[in-house]
């Protein structure tokens, strides 16, 4: 590892193998008070020590690798909309004696049922503001406050289930709270990919430090969740507000995890005070909604009216008892700042005892006292909205550090808080204990703070042993330094004595297969749609690729067939002889990978890199191909890349319902596809070369020489590509397969008769199967067109809609 520079000994503790310096004065996640290494962390440094950087890097890489390779990334709003950022891992984990993590778990269960308490009665009796322990304004006047939610007593008795903590160490080695998450608290799922990234990293010191496992947690609140529904028939579920949410991967990789639901405001209705989820067999009640959105959007009807991403009726529903909120609409209103300056008297009062973990020194400045001190100390105070729900460190501008102040501003800050004094908070600055990070090949000291998370369980509140280390990308301790560029790190508890390796697999020697859970509509609409993009993109890409390889040779776009060809996907908006990828068929890539973005709980990381992969491919040939060999070559690449992804989603993906729903997709825009072409190229007046151009695009030349001892005529292709039951190129192939999983659908027969849709398929089906080669006219061809539309009208209307 590399040496710190001379000039740093004078600053430096030393311990045999290791270079590292602790900051003077601060309080050192790594170091104990006498300048030697905590016991937690002997064994990992003593390992880390012995490692060259070259053996650093390798495993920081397996880690990064897994990371890319899983997908995991967050949504960044400071620059383009919803670029997608890879999870930013500080390789090196922080690591904490068990028996200290007892004593802050302790604290944290404590604060979490005063939370519970306080929340039942701000909804409740509100004796808080009854007995003076809460300003009336504070409550009122807070956004956060749903009065719509007054008097609305859960379901299940409790308005919290789960909930984060924002904590720091400070210079005395002391934890503190510094902010409550309890609207909808994230980053658990990090937290486990963060593990999973880290032990890629350094798997050998995972497995022999004692490490506590974070499965327990999971699998705990799972049960009770499931535990708590009215019946086995009530589905469990995450609302998110939609892929553009910034920790949108998080809902989908729980979703996944736990074997829940994922939906979104548009998948729920209320249908008497009951809330139900849209499937693609009718209306089925939830049980319990574990809600990753803000509560003021989960009702337009009687909270936000601008929402489009709630559902109508939920708050009614909720009311009448039918479903358990994970959290209770209206539980935001604890994250407010200004509710931290009451919080210790409102412990001595509820509890009887002093908070545990103390929060961070907050005054509220619409009190004359608070308002005077905040004054006279404005040199160690921050002072922002009373109302904000962030965390200092976490403000993007909203907040005024008093040192920066310059004298003239200090000395008008009396006047400010006396004006707007309610709507402003000071809170003292926050100097944050430091942690190892892996920077320009050595260990250097980064502020950090850790955020952890609370499940309610059958046996009480369960605190996640872990979480997750946001740590600074420089040396300034001041909290409020941390909002931008910082990093995560993983969490380990470590024990002195083997610890408990739970799974949320079945146990040994057990079968528990859980019964498939209903496809909501609007999954089904994507799946639907993302086997229809990715076929229009493939027969797009071999029309395209034939007519490349046979300008690079012609090189004159005049010519009959070519004429003929690029005519032809005019009319859909693709100019064949431009340069790059055609926007139209970027479109159709991009609208796949959009459609199977909204479904990401439903598909593997390979699926998902595989369909990234192509669409990155596709953009990059959009404008740096050239006519002819070039683009050929382009189109070959996609259609290998497609050709994967097809073959990962057929190979792997289980045979549930929406798997049948991709399938159909693709086998109705399949046979719509050589539907088109064969009634614009199969005629008698078709240019030369048009027939073997067609075996071409439908992939048909080997089986045509094979199949047929006659030169390539308009019966011939007509009979191979139309109308072959085993060419899986074929219309009838496709209008077979068409049938055999419509027929699987939910409700295909409903009261012994066939559905509507179920119908038409077999009308299709059946007419086409007895036609003959000679049979097949252009006219034929426009009606069969447009008998398939119609079937996917149907099909939308009774599955989709």
């Amino acid at each position: 590892m590399a040496k710190a520079p001379a000039g740093d000994l004078d600053r430096r503790r030393r311990e045999p193998g290791l270079d590292y310096a602790p900051l003077p004065g601060i309080a050192d996640e790594m170091m104990d008070g006498d300048g030697g290494i905590r016991p937690a962390w002997r064994q990992f440094t003593t390992a880390l020590a012995a490692m060259s950087e070259h053996q650093l890097h390798e495993r920081f890489a397996r880690a990064d690798r897994y990371l890319r390779d899983a997908g995991v990334f967050y949504h960044s709003y400071a620059s383009e909309p919803h670029a997608e950022r890879h999870w930013p891992l500080s390789h090196i984990p922080v690591l904490i004696d068990d028996r200290e993590w007892a004593i802050v778990s302790e604290g944290l269960i404590q604060r979490a049922d005063l939370m519970e308490t306080v929340l039942a009665d701000i909804y409740g009796d509100n004796r808080l503001v009854g007995e003076g322990l809460l300003p009336p304004s504070l409550i009122g006047s807070n956004p956060e406050f749903l009065r719509p939610m007054v008097g609305v007593k859960p379901a299940g008795g409790h308005y919290l289930h789960f909930c984060s903590f924002e904590i720091g160490r400070g210079p005395d080695g002391k934890w503190w709270v510094l902010s409550d998450r309890t609207q909808a608290p994230s980053g658990a799922g990090f937290a486990l990919e963060n593990r999973v990234a880290t032990t890629r990293s350094f798997s050998d010191l995972y497995a022999e430090m004692h490490v506590h496992r974070l499965a327990s947690f999971f699998g705990s609140f799972r049960e009770t969740l499931q535990a708590q529904r009215p019946s086995p028939d009530h589905r469990i579920a995450v609302l998110t507000s939609g892929s553009a949410n910034e920790t949108y991967f998080e809902h989908a990789y729980l979703a996944r995890y736990l074997g829940f639901m994922l939906l979104e405001g548009e998948d729920l209705a209320v249908v008497n005070r009951q809330l139900m989820v849209r499937t693609v067999a009718g209306l089925k009640p939830i049980g319990a909604l574990w809600r990753r959105l803000d509560a003021s959007y989960a009702d337009p009807l009687e909270l936000d009216q601008t929402s489009h991403i709630g559902a109508p009726g939920m708050v009614e529903a909720l009311r009448s008892g039918s479903a358990m909120m994970i959290n209770a609409l209206g539980s935001g209103i604890l994250e407010t700042r200004a509710l931290l300056a009451f919080t210790p008297a409102i412990a001595r009062r509820l509890l009887g005892e002093e908070l545990k973990l103390p929060s961070i020194a907050t005054w509220w400045c619409g009190q004359e006292n608070e308002r005077n001190h905040v004054a006279a100390n404005i040199e160690r105070m921050v002072i922002g909205p009373a109302f904000s729900t962030r965390p200092f460190f976490d403000d993007q501008g909203q907040s005024v550090l008093g040192r920066s102040l310059r004298d003239t501003a200090r000395e008008r800050v009396g006047d400010w808080l006396a004006t707007d004094g309610a709507k402003l908070v000071g809170q003292e600055v926050v100097t944050l204990s430091t942690t190892p990070a892996f920077q320009d090949g050595k260990l250097v000291p980064r502020p950090m703070s850790l955020r952890v998370f609370a499940a309610r369980t059958e046996r009480g509140w369960q605190i996640m042993p872990g979480g997750f280390a946001r740590i600074g990308a420089g040396d300034d301790v001041a909290a409020i330094a941390m909002q931008a560029g910082g990093t995560a790190a993983d969490v380990w508890i470590v024990s002195e004595t083997p610890v408990a390796t739970p799974t949320l697999l079945p146990r040994e020697g057990t079968v528990e297969r859980a019964a498939p859970g209903s496809l909501p509509s609007r999954a089904a609409d994507n799946l639907f749609w993302l086997g229809r993009y990715t076929e229009r993109a493939e027969g797009s890409l071999r029309i395209l690729r034939a007519w490349h390889q046979r300008f690079s040779e012609a090189a004159d776009p005049r010519q009959p067939l070519l004429a003929d060809v690029a005519g032809y996907l005019e009319a859909v908006g693709i100019y064949a002889a431009s340069s790059g990828v055609p926007a139209p068929l970027l479109h159709s890539i991009e609208s796949a990978s959009y459609a199977a973005g909204n479904i990401r709980d439903r598909f593997s990381p390979d699926g998902w890199l595989a369909l990234t992969d192509l669409a990155r491919t596709a953009r990059r040939f959009h404008e740096t191909v050239s006519p002819g060999d070039d683009a050929a070559h382009a189109m070959t690449v996609l259609l290998r890349k497609l050709a994967g992804f097809a073959g990962l989603v057929h190979e792997n993906m289980y045979r549930f319902t929406g798997w049948r729903f991709l399938s159909i997709g693709r086998y109705l825009e399949r046979g719509l596809h050589m539907t088109r072409l064969l009634g614009h190229m199969s005629g008698a007046d078709a240019p030369d070369g048009a027939f073997d151009m067609l075996l071409e695009i439908g992939d048909n030349v080997m089986t045509h020489r094979r199949r047929y001892n006659v030169n390539t005529t308009s019966l011939t292709v007509t009979d191979l590509l139309a109308l072959d039951p085993v060419n899986p190129r074929s219309i009838l192939f496709q209008l077979n397969e068409l049938r055999t999983e419509i027929e699987q659908l939910p409700n295909a027969y409903v009261d012994g008769q066939m559905s509507e849709v179920f119908r038409q398929i077999m009308r299709l089906q059946s007419g086409l199967a007895v036609m003959t080669a000679d049979d097949m006219t252009k006219d034929g061809y426009v009606k069969l067109e447009r008998d398939m539309e119609y079937l996917s009208e149907t099909l939308a209307r009774t599955y989709l809609a």
